[in-house]
């Protein structure tokens, strides 16, 4: 039997890259203690409230068919966001999805398709290539470099593009490195975009989660504004990945375009999670402020228990729920490295080749376990790192 080319250009990226992390939950299925650094999900549920609203809204008989663009609720308290941070933004630039990650695929099958090109930081999030590749574009990779905190260089783009550009495919904050662009850089980087009439689709779902230094974006350059698309959700804001609630802001036009592709594929969300979402984003609740808490604290823990492990070097981010760490000094590669570390001290971590070639040398770490887990892991990678120390030494 035949089938699309789809098949062959997703077939290595979907969920290959996560090998390590489906394997750990095997062997946890299986009674196997495993320490579990793998996958971005809170360890705070959502708010109390916002469950109470979904359920009340159930109750209330909002579970029948919604609309394409999104539930009127929901467009109003997503006008009101993002009018706060660019003034003049109206429904006509809002489309409801089930998620950002529907949300970046459906954006990008309305920018590029075959012949096209699409440039995207590297390191860069493990599904980005699969939202490329299924469009039939060819992704260009912008190197992240650690000597720079992984901030993507307006100089390092300009030398990447090439006349089948079409989008830059931004993400700040960033996973994994959590990188947040400062409102210069993004600057210098809109200036190289506007100089090759390039789409900026800007990944923005860390938003709340910035735990040094200020978040910025090239939604809220009026400069950039015509050519910017910002895709995000509550899933890490509001500890609610598994709602499933996203959307992407952009210009009218563009949403006017792409609002029949994603009611091909959608035809909207369901009532209550537009709620529920509505609610989250007109009623402050602390959990995001709790989260950050956390995840500094649990950065700081990292740090000083890795600080005198042979070959391992933290990167401490500026914002998000993961933390890199270099194990190049091991003598192993990210990859062997982490499957050593599920083989012999049972530790889920994932190997940064998961998440481009720019981070073969790093594991990444979840910070969303509790804090005595993290201590635990840290001394477990540091027993690792010095045996691989010691191996290293006999073959020199």
């Amino acid at each position: 039997m035949r089938y699309a080319s789809i098949t062959d250009r997703l077939a290595s990226l979907g969920s290959e890259k996560w090998a390590v992390h489906v394997e750990a939950r095997h062997r946890r299925e299986r009674g196997e203690p495993i320490i579990e650094l793998t996958i971005g999900e809170p360890d705070l549920p959502p708010h109390e409230t916002l469950i109470a609203e979904a359920a009340r809204a159930m109750l209330a008989g909002r579970h029948r068919y919604s609309n394409g663009r999104g539930e009127q609720v929901v467009l109003d308290a997503l006008v009101r966001k993002y009018a706060r941070r660019r003034p003049g933004v109206t429904r006509d630039n809002v489309l409801c999805f089930p998620g950002t990650q529907t949300a970046l695929f459906a954006v990008m099958l309305g920018l590029v398709e075959a012949g096209d090109a699409v440039l995207v930081g590297d390191p860069l999030y493990a599904t980005y290539e699969g939202v490329i590749r299924a469009t039939g574009a060819d992704q260009i990779a912008v190197p992240l470099r650690p000597e720079h905190g992984f901030h993507m260089q307006a100089a390092d783009l300009e030398r990447a593009v090439t006349p089948q550009c079409r989008v830059l495919l931004l993400n700040t904050p960033h996973n994994p490195t959590g990188a947040v662009l400062t409102a210069g850089e993004i600057a210098a980087i809109g200036e190289v975009c506007r100089r090759h009439d390039l789409w900026i689709v800007c990944d923005e779902v860390y938003e709340d989660l910035v735990l040094t230094g200020t978040f910025a974006s090239p939604f809220d350059d009026p400069a950039l504004a015509e050519r910017t698309i910002v895709c995000s959700s509550i899933s890490k804001s509001h500890a609610a990945p598994g709602f499933r609630s996203g959307w992407a802001i952009g210009p009218a036009e563009f949403t006017r375009r792409l609002l029949s592709v994603s009611e091909t594929m959608l035809f909207g969300q369901q009532p209550f999670i537009a709620d529920m979402t509505a609610y989250a984003l007109d009623n402050p609740v602390d959990t995001a402020a709790r989260m950050r808490q956390s995840y500094r604290r649990r950065v700081d823990l990292i740090v000083a228990a890795l600080a005198e492990a042979p070959g391992l070097v933290p990167f401490p981010p500026e914002a998000g729920m993961f933390i890199l760490v270099d194990v190049s000094g091991t003598g192993m590669s990210g990859a062997a490295f982490a499957r050593a570390l599920l083989d012999e001290e049972g530790v889920a971590v994932m190997p940064g080749a998961s998440f481009g070639v720019g981070a073969g040398d790093f594991i990444r770490i979840s910070l969303t376990v509790p804090d005595d887990a993290i201590d635990e892991a840290c001394r477990r990678m540091a027993a690792l790192a010095s045996r691989s120390g010691l191996r290293k030494a006999k073959r020199a």
